[in-house]
């Protein structure tokens, strides 16, 4: 005798149904995939811990098919998540069981370039990387580069408002994109921002950027190209104590001085990039700070000798500066490489995302130290340490679910911690599903409403990446009764449609 059918198995199926004959008419055959085999790479993004097979994944070649297939999803009442590269780190582009993942790699052609402006307008599945490739012929390049932006998308990048060790200098993706132009969730165009230098209304673009794909599905960019320097030089600086070198963080800035790029890495980190890359970083050294300059001749050889000052007044005890070029990019190479470095030492790392006022960086360190010691798990610290933006690796084995769970409460901690030291659970990642017990704690009732309001009046139906980044009044109290009990939620169950 058949074992009974599970309801929401028969569900889905019934579902599939009706959606593979609607989807078919607007893509080709080789643009849909449906069965397990096919759907299962698309389950995750770089966070692997949480995992959902999509119901179906589209994949458009035209922006008359992404339309299609919107429209189609919208009559049907599917939910829709769009994706691009898969580097997010924050579960933002995981997949709903009952929806369509619609993957954009496929729109990658750089539009134009126009160097007289200085802008370029490219598709959305248009690595962040290629941008500056294309740029160089002019002297030109795209300021913001993640620490993926050999694979990241320029899409995604929007999505998470993403950054990169030279956001302090240059800003992030909101500070270098003119226009968005996209679909709604009901499949009609809409543009945020302008090519002129600014646009009348309200600053949609600012809303849109960073959204997490929960607003529209952006299909075009035009972004902003900045003149390459002359001359970039980077400083590496070593310090014996965690607490100088966040000092020294902070007495840069106080100086009046903004580098090009300020990052800080811990001991930990260090060997284990210095193992894979062998940057020529500082093993003795509690933690290093990576400082650099970029402009003209003149200007970098200013910057360095008072940056040089003032790292030896907080107490650095050895100072190199990069000779040359090839020195330069060997120095960064460690601090680009430290999430792949991190995954030669362990089976699996979560990283957190976290940004707190830079007086604090000693502070937050030493408290996570206390972490590894109540959670028994190790963690490896690198971040964006000019603009207070905390990447803490934390290291576990996720085919151990006990130290799936303490790893997950050893992130809550960092995050929490962070708001209690007057930062925010987020610096470049975004929330996805990752951090939604997390906005419990940052945000009111009252906000998360208005969050909440911002969402329904771009997709009233609430079908584009559902159960992502703003979490439920009834979430949030539950997480709150789960506090008091001295435990966690489990991951997120997404809402059904």
């Amino acid at each position: 005798m058949n074992a009974p059918l599970d309801p929401a198995v028969a569900s889905e199926a019934a579902l599939l149904d009706r959606l593979l004959p609607a989807l078919r008419a607007v893509l080709p055959p080789q643009a849909l995939l449906w069965h397990a085999e096919e759907t299962r790479p698309y389950e995750c993004d770089g966070l692997t811990a949480y995992r959902e097979r999509p119901l179906a994944v589209a994949l458009p070649e035209t922006e008359e098919q992404v339309q299609g297939v919107l429209r189609a999803c919208h009559a049907l009442g599917v939910p829709v998540v769009a994706r691009g590269a898969g580097t997010g780190l924050s579960g933002g582009a995981m997949p709903h069981r009952q929806g369509v993942t619609l993957s954009l790699s496929r729109f990658n052609r750089i539009v134009s370039l126009d160097p007289a402006s200085r802008t370029a307008r490219v598709q959305c599945g248009v690595r962040n990387l290629a941008i500056s490739e294309a740029a160089a012929t002019y002297g030109l390049y795209y300021a913001p580069d993640p620490s993926s932006q050999i694979a990241c998308t320029i899409g995604g990048n929007v999505a998470e408002n993403s950054g990169g060790v030279h956001c302090l200098k240059y800003g992030l993706t909101l500070h270098n994109v003119l226009r968005v132009r996209g679909f709604t969730a009901e499949g009609e165009p809409v543009t945020f921002g302008s090519e002129a230098l600014d646009a009348s209304g309200y600053d949609l673009l600012g809303v849109v950027v960073g959204s997490e794909g929960m607003l529209a599905v952006t299909m075009e960019v035009t972004v902003k190209l900045v003149p390459k320097p002359q001359l970039a030089r980077c400083i590496m600086a070593s310090f014996d104590d965690l607490r100088k070198a966040g000092d020294a963080v902070a007495a840069v800035i106080s100086a009046g001085i903004i580098p090009a790029g300020l990052e800080m890495m811990d001991k930990r980190m260090t060997a284990a990039v210095e193992d894979f890359v062998q940057a020529g970083y500082d093993l003795d050294a509690e933690a290093i700070l990576l400082c650099e300059s970029d402009g003209t001749p003149e200007e970098v050889e200013e910057e360095i000798a008072r940056m040089t000052q003032v790292l030896r007044g907080a107490g650095a005890t050895a100072i190199a500066v990069s000779r040359d070029e090839a020195e330069r990019l060997r120095f960064w190479s460690g601090r680009k490489n430290a999430f792949p470095a991190s995954g030669r030492i362990s089976p699996d790392y979560m990283c957190m995302d976290s940004t707190i006022p830079r007086k604090r960086l000693a502070d937050i360190l030493l408290a996570i130290q206390e972490m590894e010691r109540k959670y028994r798990l190790r963690c490896v610290n690198v971040f964006h340490a000019g603009d207070g933006n905390l990447h803490p690796l934390i290291l576990f084995d996720a085919n151990d679910p006990d130290e799936l769970h303490r790893c997950e409460k050893f992130g809550a901690d960092i995050l929490e911690a962070s708001v209690a030291m007057g930062g925010t659970v987020t610096g470049e990642h975004g929330v996805g599903v990752e951090k939604l017990n997390s906005m419990c704690v940052q945000f009111s009732p009252e906000e998360r409403e208005q969050m909440f309001g911002v969402k329904r009046a771009f997709d009233p139906a609430g079908r584009l990446n559902p159960g992502k980044v703003i979490p439920t009044l009834h979430r949030c109290a539950e997480y709150g009764k789960m506090l008091v009990r001295g435990n966690r939620l489990p991951h997120p169950e997404l809402p059904r449609f």
